[in-house]
């Protein structure tokens, strides 16, 4: 364990340029720079700098960039994936958040007791995505990622839960996360459509999955042999979201097979909207995506989750699960593609 903590604070310091911060505490505006405070709490926050699309921060990120700065991200997300496997510490509160350096400080650190990090993305969010703020984010999640960890990701409907779908070990990890009964499908996650084809058997025409995704639906379809084994080895059926989210498209575009992805929660209990929602689950966790509130969170319609849709049967579709976004999918496969509805 304290071999796991020291190889993720090197990592985590050679990924920014600052040297030990002091522990977190309330958190102003975010600053330019890099902020990550770890401190003593269980997980933590790192401040990627402000500015969306519209005006972009050119010096944000901090000041080195280039593939080593990226490389030098997931590595960082490795390290993370690492320290949460070896389970250091129990489930704890929240973690205040970590102060904002000063511009060009870089990177502050003080890991304590952390076992996974917690990072906010920019206050653009997905409606004005800071591509060049995200860099970072989306090198450390490719790290954990790649290291056989669980990251948390903010989605078009409410926060979700990723691994590798390739990776069986990864793929069970999610199960015991959730305490998920071991008969329930996972669906994958991919970036753009194109993709699908590799990992699907597609029935429908590309015009149709067009209409639909990138979007707050999953569709289900005969899965290719391309697909890992293990990942729902019950059925010859698998479920594919694209969603309309660009932190999530471009995570799953920098990895090179698909993503699984679940909700955020445990099983049998509400879906969640913001990460605070999702606590118990932090410590299992290699990294927490933080992209604010998804949605009114005082409303029940904004946790129904992702349209599921059964396409897998040519010229018929078969909803799943109703989801948030039924009226318009139904429309568009009846009205458009003159798709026949089947009982579930």
């Amino acid at each position: 364990m304290l071999r796991a903590r020291r190889a993720a604070l090197a990592a985590l310091a050679r990924a920014g340029e600052g040297g030990p911060g002091p522990a977190p505490a309330p958190a102003p505006a975010p600053a330019p720079g890099l902020g990550l405070g770890l401190g003593l709490a269980r997980s933590a926050r790192l401040l990627l700098p402000s500015g969306g699309a519209a005006q972009p921060d050119p010096q944000g990120g901090g000041r080195v960039r280039g593939e080593a700065r990226v490389a030098a991200w997931r590595e960082a997300g490795a390290a993370l994936a690492a320290l949460a496997r070896a389970g250091e510490g129990g489930p704890g509160p929240a973690p205040a958040p970590a102060p904002a350096p000063a511009p060009g400080l870089g990177l502050g650190l003080g890991l304590g007791l952390a076992r996974s990090a917690r990072l906010l993305l920019p206050s653009g969010g997905a409606a004005q995505p800071d591509p060049q703020g995200w860099r970072e984010a989306v090198a450390a999640a490719v790290g954990a990622l790649q290291a056989g960890g669980l990251v948390a990701v903010p989605t078009d409907t409410v926060y979700g839960v990723a691994c590798l779908a390739q990776d069986s070990g990864a793929v069970r990890s999610i199960y015991s996360l959730k305490g998920r009964n071991g008969r329930k499908p996972l669906a994958i996650c991919l970036g753009d459509v194109d993709r699908l084809y590799r990992y699907c058997q597609v029935n429908v025409p590309d015009e149709l999955l067009r209409d639909l995704l990138p979007g707050p639906v999953t569709l289900v379809l005969k899965r290719s042999e391309e697909l890992n084994k293990d990942l729902n080895p019950f059925t010859s059926l698998v479920g594919v979201r694209i969603p309309n989210h660009p932190f999530i498209r471009e995570l799953a575009r920098a990895c090179s097979g698909p993503l699984a992805l679940t909700s955020a929660n445990v099983s049998c209990k509400a879906s969640t909207l913001t990460v605070s929602e999702f606590q118990d689950l932090w410590p299992q966790l290699s990294l927490i995506i933080d992209g604010g509130p998804i949605g009114d969170v005082q409303s029940p319609e904004c946790r129904l989750g992702s349209t599921v849709v059964d396409l897998s049967v040519s010229g018929k579709f078969t909803i799943i699960r109703p989801g948030c976004a039924l009226t318009p999918t139904v429309e568009i496969l009846r009205q458009k593609y003159g798709l026949i509805p089947e009982s579930s």
